[in-house]
């Protein structure tokens, strides 16, 4: 059983926050963080993700970015990343974190979410939007489990 989710990007400051709040928002028994594989460890999430976030009704206003650590995958039950490529620097960290990290997008296809960071408030909206279908579909997974 999933108990404790981590949600992880590049930056922690644009897609793994929302990607974070989604899954709150739809899994609320569950524990949900999110971590950077080279956060912008202090810093908000982006204004654009602030905006888009908040047209779903997800507020990010008190996100403060935090590095991913050998420590924090082993505190959570599952890893979720955003592109192919941060499995293996999940893993780099956590060689035994291998069995329980998979693609946020994983039941959306396997789709890997492109990073909007310095991209148009419509990028922001494109990510957002199949980071949302791809949190209905874990949320529908770990629900039935």
């Amino acid at each position: 059983m999933f108990n404790k989710i981590l949600v992880v990007c590049v930056g922690n400051i644009c897609r793994s926050p929302i990607g974070e709040r989604l899954l709150q928002k739809h899994l609320p028994q569950l524990k949900v963080n999110s971590a950077g594989i080279k956060a912008l460890v202090g810093r908000p999430a982006d204004p654009n993700s602030i905006s888009v976030a908040a047209e779903e009704n997800i507020d990010l206003s008190l996100h403060i970015a935090q590095q991913l650590t050998a420590e924090l995958i082993a505190e959570h039950d599952l890893i979720l990343v955003m592109e192919r490529g941060h499995i293996n620097a999940v893993t780099k960290l956590a060689p035994a974190a291998r069995g329980k990290t998979m693609l946020f997008g994983q039941w959306n296809g396997q789709q890997e979410i492109s990073d909007p960071y310095r991209q148009s408030r419509e990028a922001f909206e494109f990510v957002t939007a199949i980071m949302s279908e791809s949190a209905l579909k874990w949320a529908e997974k770990l629900n039935k489990a």
